[in-house]
């Protein structure tokens, strides 16, 4: 099964950039990167599995994710370079130690192979436990979300998966797969390859995020050795968001 895309830009020659979106996300979440990247590039903004529009599977390990990645690769040429934030920056970290003739280049936002000890469950008990008949407005959802997530930023976020046009309104996660894979996903594969990625990879992270600190980086020099760091003062783990202009250019120029 293929995942659901959106692909932009023109064909100059060069592989496509492909993109990939973190939990939660969908094709448009890294829509500020995708038309910097088109200006000069053909970009294929993926829908990971069991998010948007893309097929539903009770797998949502990272060698799944990355197989997933490694399909639309292969169906647009056989090479790209690869940009991940999060959960989809440590799909393409897998894929590059996996399948590393199929990525040129590899570009990781705010993540690194490591196991974490956050969860996200509280979000999904969240959206799971949401009344959904009768909707109609995103305003109404909004302040239905709101007595179990304070956060309007997270809030909004959430929303832009919320199906209003369906009778009755559904969530395009699927939210059973993702709560019994969470311990997957916050980790990272004990079947991890033990080798390295020796193309140019680039790492961006939020200097107001703790994602990337100490012991990550000690992860991502020993699976990346190439890699490059950068930190952006004011950002938080959704940097492109916090910083879209700074956070694109960079990416772009990496890229070339």
């Amino acid at each position: 099964m293929m995942l659901n895309m959106i692909v932009t830009g023109t064909d100059t020659g060069q592989p496509p950039v492909l993109l990939a979106h973190g939990l939660f996300g969908s094709g448009k979440n890294l829509g500020g990167l995708a038309r910097r990247l088109a200006e000069t590039r053909r970009v294929i903004s993926v829908e990971m599995r069991n998010h948007g529009d893309s097929f539903h599977d009770p797998d949502h390990s990272y060698p799944a994710l990355a197989d997933d990645l490694a399909q639309v690769i292969a169906a647009h040429g056989g090479q790209a370079d690869v940009l991940g934030h999060s959960m989809g920056g440590k799909a393409a970290m897998m894929l590059a130690l996996t399948r590393p003739e199929q990525v040129r280049k590899l570009v990781v936002m705010d993540i690194a192979p490591y196991a974490y000890g956050h969860t996200q469950t509280a979000l999904i008990d969240a959206m799971e436990g949401m009344e959904l008949n009768g909707l109609r407005l995103r305003s109404e959802a909004d302040a239905r979300l709101a007595a179990a997530i304070p956060e309007p930023g997270v809030r909004a976020f959430l929303l832009q998966s919320l199906d209003l046009k369906s009778d009755p309104p559904r969530w395009k996660y699927n939210l059973p797969a993702l709560r019994d894979q969470m311990p997957q996903l916050i980790g990272w594969p004990e079947t991890a390859p033990k080798g390295t990625y020796e193309g140019p990879t680039l790492f961006l992270a939020g200097a107001e995020s703790d994602y990337c600190r100490e012991p990550q980086v000690g992860a991502i020099r020993a699976y990346f050795p190439q890699a490059k760091l950068r930190y952006f003062a004011g950002a938080g783990h959704w940097l492109h968001a916090d910083r879209p202009a700074e956070v694109a250019e960079v990416a772009a120029e990496f890229l070339g």
